[in-house]
């Protein structure tokens, strides 16, 4: 029964939540709303327990000096920095937590560490933009046509650029964009039907 009552409770509640959609009566539109806020208090709690899983983790690696401990003391210490200030004086605009700690420490090592993997964009558009197959220079043609049009001179290598990139970027792009969404969407609804019928278990755990 440990499965088969998970198993049944997300059958029942998946299913109702996609009938929902085709009942508009206001006592399953009230029932549904009522889920989905009960669904918002599991998912606040999983950030308590994901926390709290976070510092028993690294703090066993701190406490026996696992390999790159330090980095881990560095995560605790950072964990601590930001959550206490944040519990004691708020996070509102013009406190301690939100103005020192937010704005001023995680914003720009934010920004650095972002900024940092443009190098790596950088180097792995490099490997992927050799040419060897026609997709290849069709897809690296592309790229150079987009970065010049992108630029402030691209009138003054070529008038038509601009207009050009333009096209590029809405027409086949986001052709290429819808076509990605629609695939994840439908990845997305076949990983749900799985889990609701029961064929996926793996968020019950091991066997």
């Amino acid at each position: 029964m440990r499965r088969e009552i998970p198993l049944l409770i997300t059958l029942v509640f998946g299913l109702f939540m996609i009938v929902q959609y085709f009942i508009p009566h206001p006592t399953v539109n009230l029932l549904a709303g009522q889920l989905q806020g009960w669904a918002i208090i599991v998912i606040a709690f999983s950030y308590v327990l994901g926390s709290a899983n976070i510092l028993r983790i690294n703090g066993e690696l701190v406490y026996r000096k696992a390999p790159h401990w330090p980095y881990k003391l560095v995560l605790v210490l950072g964990f601590f920095l930001m959550v206490i200030p944040g519990l004691v004086g708020g996070i509102k605009e013009g406190d301690f937590a939100n103005d020192r700690l937010f704005n001023n420490i995680y914003t720009p090592m934010s920004a650095t560490m972002y900024a940092s993997l443009a190098f790596f964009i950088a180097s792995a558009a490099f490997r992927a933009f050799r040419i060897r197959t026609w997709q290849a220079a069709v897809l690296a043609i592309t790229a150079v046509l987009v970065m010049l049009g992108r630029i402030p001179l691209s009138a003054s290598i070529w008038k038509d650029l601009p207009p050009v990139v333009d096209w590029i970027m809405n027409v086949p792009n986001t052709a290429a964009q819808r076509g990605i969404l629609i695939g994840a969407a439908l990845g997305a609804i076949a990983t749900g039907l799985k889990v609701i019928l029961g064929i996926e278990r793996s968020y019950l755990g091991r066997e």
